[in-house]
């Protein structure tokens, strides 16, 4: 069977107004005829009818006229092309903690499990909840107390995260506590600059004031200071100086993941594929990996992977970077949302779907970003997905998953040392985020932000699983036990990224184990 068949399936029957369970798609598929298959298929459907079930397709097959053969022959043909196109195209797989161990048996060949190629899924074992979704709620209008209160919230929130841990006290409480007494500050990073003598000066505020801290360049601890962003919260413990006006730095506290996290994990075995940057328009877009992806969907070997959450910029856009246009397959905007629908339909119908938008995609550049409006909600309705605002935590059987696009990295990765943040390496510049608990924390640089009532942005509660794109490379680890993942792109290297250096790591499909969170990387180029 041509690996494009069971996607040319799903696009003709979708052109025809009708969906499909997944094992109707593989029979329609495996016929001698599939064009003659789907239009009997059609002419045959219940009136009422907008999905196609299996048992209609197998009574189609079983009239003798199309499939050349009974079901099981067909399902038998169906196995051993799989067994065929596995033999002869091996992705690379591999796990987050050892790069070259094979999930799938001796040489990473999938283990052959006999029975249908397709799976029996019960609905009912579902579960999914999205919890963080700002579409609809915004009520900011830009002005100065809009700033006010969003700082405000972060401060009360992550502060809250910190307050346990040490002995806090106000800003304007230790102006007066006695001198060289102990003390602890938690506040919000306004200014961080070097003394004359190669120490630090780290400036906090809280909603009292601002205090300064040294840290001195020979401590221990001191490298910690080029970890920091401003705007992020923070707490420094110490002792005052004789004169009570400066803190002098024992420690640095951040809100951070506790070692101890344990994560949650689904109660049966099921997988959820993380992919972002799809980037369709561009003429670099990667339509033949796709293809491979979707058909693959349809195996047997991905019988478990019932989920799809997709982390952003959907398409390519219009005049994202100079001379975008020159760059572009398809101009339109609205029509590279209708093709994107198009590429999407290829994707077995009975998988849940969750997307979040990017810095491409046509909503507004600040963070958060709301979900698509309606029109284009409609454009992508045929998976009826749940479209959700950048970011979201979306709790999959009982594991959350932290989506949110990226856009911050590059500012992260900008600031920090290499060795913390790097391009090459983007799940450390992660882990950054995960320390400081929140995805953006830095106002004023290159993220744009948004003032609203509260900051969506705020890691309330630990993640089980943080899920990333935007910088087109590929990267996963465990950062005290929460797997993260850069999930990489579908776009092959364009002039302007040549320009900036940009080498993408395209047409990766991470898939995580929900009951275990183990991680095997698919690659379909």
């Amino acid at each position: 069977m041509p690996l494009e068949t069971p996607a040319h399936v799903v696009s003709e029957l979708a052109s025809r107004g009708y969906n499909a369970e997944r094992e109707a798609v593989t029979l329609l598929a495996n016929t001698k005829d599939p064009d003659a298959a789907i239009e009997r298929a059609v002419e045959a459907a219940p009136d009422d009818a907008v999905k196609l079930s299996t048992d209609h397709a197998k009574s189609i097959l079983e009239e003798g006229t199309l499939s050349g053969g009974s079901v099981d022959e067909q399902l038998a043909h169906e196995r051993s092309k799989t067994a065929t196109e596995n033999d002869t195209h091996d992705p690379s797989v591999s796990t987050a903690t050892d790069p070259t161990k094979s999930t799938n048996g001796a040489g990473g060949t999938p283990v052959e499990t006999g029975g249908s190629t397709v799976r029996d899924i019960d609905a009912e074992l579902r579960s999914l909840e999205v919890a963080g979704d700002m579409t609809g709620q915004s009520t900011g209008t830009g002005e100065y107390r809009d700033f006010v209160a969003v700082f405000r919230d972060r401060y009360e929130r992550l502060s809250g995260q910190l307050r346990g841990r040490v002995n806090h006290r106000p800003t304007d409480t230790l102006e007066s506590m006695a001198p060289n007494s102990d003390a602890a500050i938690v506040g919000m990073v306004s200014d961080i600059r070097s003394t004359a003598s190669g120490h630090w000066l780290v400036e906090l505020e809280d909603t009292n004031g601002t205090f300064p801290a040294l840290v001195m360049k020979d401590r221990a601890f001191a490298s910690q200071v080029q970890e920091l962003l401003h705007d992020e919260v923070i707490a420094i413990e110490g002792t005052l100086a004789d004169d009570g006006g400066i803190l002098f730095a024992d420690s640095i506290h951040f809100p951070d993941v506790p070692r101890t996290y344990s994560p949650s994990t689904a109660d049966r075995h099921v997988q959820a594929a993380l992919i972002s940057d799809v980037h369709v328009g561009s003429q670099e877009f990667m339509a033949d990996a796709w293809h491979r992806f979707t058909d693959w969907l349809h195996t047997e070997e991905a019988e478990t992977v019932e989920y799809l959450l997709l982390a952003g910029d959907m398409v390519e856009g219009v005049g994202v970077y100079p001379d975008q246009d020159e760059e572009l397959d398809i101009i339109d905007i609205y029509d590279q949302y209708e093709a994107f629908s198009e590429y999407l339909k290829e994707v077995p119908g009975d998988m849940e779907i969750v997307m979040i938008p990017g810095n491409h995609d046509a909503v507004r550049l600040a963070e958060p970003q709301p979900a698509f409006d309606e029109e284009l909600r409609e454009l992508m309705s045929a998976h009826d997905a749940r479209i959700v605002s950048n970011p979201s935590t979306v709790t999959i059987e009982g594991v959350s998953v932290l989506m949110y696009h990226g856009v911050s990295l590059d500012e992260v990765i900008a600031e920090l040392p290499d060795e913390k943040a790097n391009y090459d390496e983007p799940h450390k510049a992660m882990y950054q985020l995960l320390k400081k608990r929140h995805v953006a924390p830095q106002y004023g640089g290159h993220t744009r932000l948004a003032p609203e009532n509260q900051d969506y942005l705020v890691m309330d509660e630990v993640p089980d699983i943080f899920h990333a794109g935007h910088v087109h490379k590929l990267g996963y680890g465990k950062y005290h036990n929460v797997l993260t993942i850069n999930s990489g792109c579908w776009q092959a290297q364009t002039d302007f990224q040549k320009s900036v250096n940009i080498d993408p790591d395209a047409g990766f499909a991470p898939i995580v184990d929900l009951d275990t969170l183990d991680l095997t990387i698919r690659k379909f180029v």
